[in-house]
């Protein structure tokens, strides 16, 4: 029987205590930075000895995760723990200098879902950048990638894209933790953070999430299931058009639509190309808020068959390319702004690059997308080992 898997949290608290001890520390949580047993991170770090939790800082979505995509975030204070709340997604997307006075060392617990678009890693990133530029050391407290660390999928982003869901070049779907991915940028991008990584115990890399049997925290108020998790590195490329990508229902990103589609025969049309892990069927829903809010749309259910040969980013590509064909007219790319950029269209953000929409538009086949993303995966798969952290 194999050890249980313990998170950087667990780790911290139960073999490293005096990493911590004598300083004023900063935590930048969310709900899911809980131990195993669901203490939350501010309450265990605040238990250690000698130990002075000074601040708390939040990532989008805020501290309890309540705040919708791309809702702006002022500062907040837990009452409970009468601390402040320093929010980094709003106003701001990074720490000052003054929210970094009050602390010797910030620690980062934040679970991603490892995909590019998902915005704790690049939150991680620019407070890694603060606190390099104020003299601050940063301990991040590694999690389970939920995709597991081993897959690639994607194309090799365009830096004239850069934006917050893709601060620095990643293939889509890059099969790292969180961690890992600081170790990472902080070299590759020449951050130069005093950077500590506490990594989990019992992880591997061919692990899905069920695989840990860690308890499944939502993250962010539509990342619900480790199911959604898993479609979410092609589910994300929805909010690029203007097709509901079932926000507002019991199955974001699981559930795809709008009211100018037939479901039925976007179904039909999905099934006859035979993608490796999935199936289609035509399902009617209407979202409470968001795109089309209480409007019945017409879609399909994602249903995963084979998470080892699903491709979630090739998969929803096929059915922006479905649903463009069968409604040319009703289907819309999503115009600006998107993630704090003004100008360029957001499917183009979420890409890295204009070449896939154009590519749509001109007709190009999925297979030859796909066959043009296999160089820079294998040179991404190269450049990243250096900085794995398990086998």
């Amino acid at each position: 029987m194999t050890d249980p898997v313990r998170s950087g949290l667990d780790v911290l608290v139960s073999r490293l205590p005096s990493l911590l001890a004598g300083r004023r520390v900063g935590l930048l949580c969310h709900p899911a930075s809980v131990t195993r047993d669901l203490e939350h991170a501010a309450d265990a770090i605040r238990r250690l000895r000698r130990v002075r939790l000074t601040a708390l800082f939040a990532p989008e979505h805020g501290l309890v995760g309540a705040a919708q995509d791309h809702a702006h975030i002022g500062a907040e204070y837990d009452g409970a723990r009468r601390l402040r709340v320093h929010s980094l997604y709003g106003k701001r997307l990074e720490p000052t200098p003054a929210m970094l006075r009050d602390i010797d060392v910030l620690v980062a617990d934040l679970q991603d879902v490892g995909a590019r678009y998902y915005t704790f890693a690049w939150t991680t990133v620019l407070a890694m950048r603060a606190c390099a530029r104020a003299g601050k050391p940063v301990v991040v407290l590694d999690r389970p990638n939920p995709l597991g660390g081993e897959r690639l999928e994607g194309n090799w982003p365009d830096p004239r894209f850069a934006s917050f869901v893709g601060l620095h070049p990643l293939p889509i779907r890059h099969g790292m933790t969180i961690a890992e991915l600081a170790a990472y940028h902080n070299e590759t991008q020449g951050i130069g953070c005093d950077l500590t990584v506490v990594p989990m115990a019992g992880w591997r890399r061919n692990m899905l999430w069920e695989d840990t049997e860690l308890p499944w925290v939502a993250p962010s108020p539509n990342m619900p299931t480790t199911d959604t998790a898993r479609v979410y590195p092609g589910g994300c490329l929805i909010e690029g058009t203007n097709l509901s990508e079932g926000r507002g229902t019991t199955r974001p990103f699981e559930w795809v639509g709008a009211p100018y589609l037939d479901g039925t025969r976007l179904a039909a049309a999905l099934e006859r190309r035979g993608l490796p892990g999935v199936r289609f069927r035509a399902a009617s829903f209407e979202p409470a808020f968001h795109k089309w809010a209480r409007r019945t749309c017409g879609g399909v259910q994602v249903h995963v068959t084979d998470w080892d040969r699903f491709k979630p980013y090739a998969t929803y590509l096929a059915l922006i390319i479905e649903a463009r064909r069968q409604s040319p007219r009703g289907f819309r790319w999503k115009r600006p702004p998107y993630e704090f950029q003004w100008k360029k269209q957001p499917i183009d953000l979420l890409c890295g690059t204009d070449a896939i929409r154009r590519a749509i538009e001109r007709g190009t086949p999925l297979s030859r997308l796909e066959a043009s993303w296999r160089p820079g995966l294998a040179a991404f798969a190269r450049a990243r080992r250096p900085y794995l952290l398990y086998r």
